[in-house]
């Protein structure tokens, strides 16, 4: 009888050890970012000593999506970032994540897939998201977006129309960073507040996965948001669509990433 217990219990763990599958991570940069912003900010670093393996940079070109590989640890998990053109309007960018996603799958068959996006990287992997295009997707947790638009969106788009009759001498004397803008006003129309029509009243709408979500926001000094971002847009749970449904960590740091996300994140990552 002795024996057939540890028998048994001994076929329990094989059984678990076999079908126990290591989470995939995969970091979506903002607006302006890109893969490195991840590295720079150390959040790569606090993740890869709680239990995170760099895995490699998603790039997508002409001969389809390739992975760049880095030094990387030997855990289970893995952690991928991914390079996007950040200045696209969000459904050219989540066109280009959905792709990175699907390479992700492929390397890691039935494995589940974590989003973790900063800034407009948050809109974009929900609209990955509402479409199916994340197989396996466990949880979604945003830094910082944008999830019900941002008037400085608004205020960088009124700051470079060159329409009118001297709109041109915006184009000649603007700077680079005008220049900038400029290139960016797709990304920056799908960044205003939601209005009929838009791709964020379109998207808070939609119905979402039934996976966890995590928001992260930027409170500042006096609790109202940061300098980019109102709190109450980053909270997940004021999109129609997931009220209720997000859990909320509040941070007093500055809109860009920095190490603290780093210990926010391995702390969430914990929990699912």
């Amino acid at each position: 009888m002795k024996n057939s217990r540890i028998l048994f219990l001994g076929l329990v763990a094989l059984v678990f050890s076999v079908t126990a599958k290591a989470d995939v991570l995969v970091l979506v940069h903002g607006y302006l970012g890109s893969a490195s912003s991840w590295e720079q900010s150390g959040v790569n670093a606090v993740l890869e000593t709680s239990g995170w393996s760099r895995a490699g940079v998603l790039l997508a070109g002409p001969q389809g999506v390739q992975v760049v590989p880095v030094s990387a640890g030997d855990s289970d998990n893995k952690a991928y970032t991914v390079e996007l053109p950040s200045m696209a309007p969000m459904m050219v960018q989540a066109n280009y994540l959905q792709a990175m996603l699907q390479a992700v799958s492929t390397r890691h068959p039935g494995e589940p897939v974590i989003l973790a996006a900063h800034s407009a990287g948050g809109v974009v992997a929900r609209v990955v998201l509402v479409r199916g295009g994340v197989a396996n997707a466990k949880a979604l947790i945003t830094i910082a977006s944008p999830h019900l638009g941002t008037l400085r969106a608004v205020q960088a788009l009124d700051a470079t129309d060159s329409s009118g009759p001297f709109g041109f001498v915006k184009n000649i004397f603007g700077g680079d960073t005008y220049h900038v803008v400029k290139d960016s006003w797709g990304a920056l129309v799908d960044l205003t507040p939601p209005y009929p029509g838009s791709l964020l009243y379109w998207l808070n709408i939609q119905q979402h996965p039934d996976i966890a979500y995590h928001a992260v926001v930027r409170t500042g000094a006096v609790g109202m948001g940061d300098e980019l971002v109102p709190v109450y847009s980053q909270d997940l749970n004021n999109v129609p669509a997931l009220q209720g449904k997000a859990q909320v960590v509040a941070v007093n740091t500055g809109h860009v990433l920095n190490p603290q996300d780093g210990v926010v994140l391995a702390e969430i990552l914990k929990q699912l």
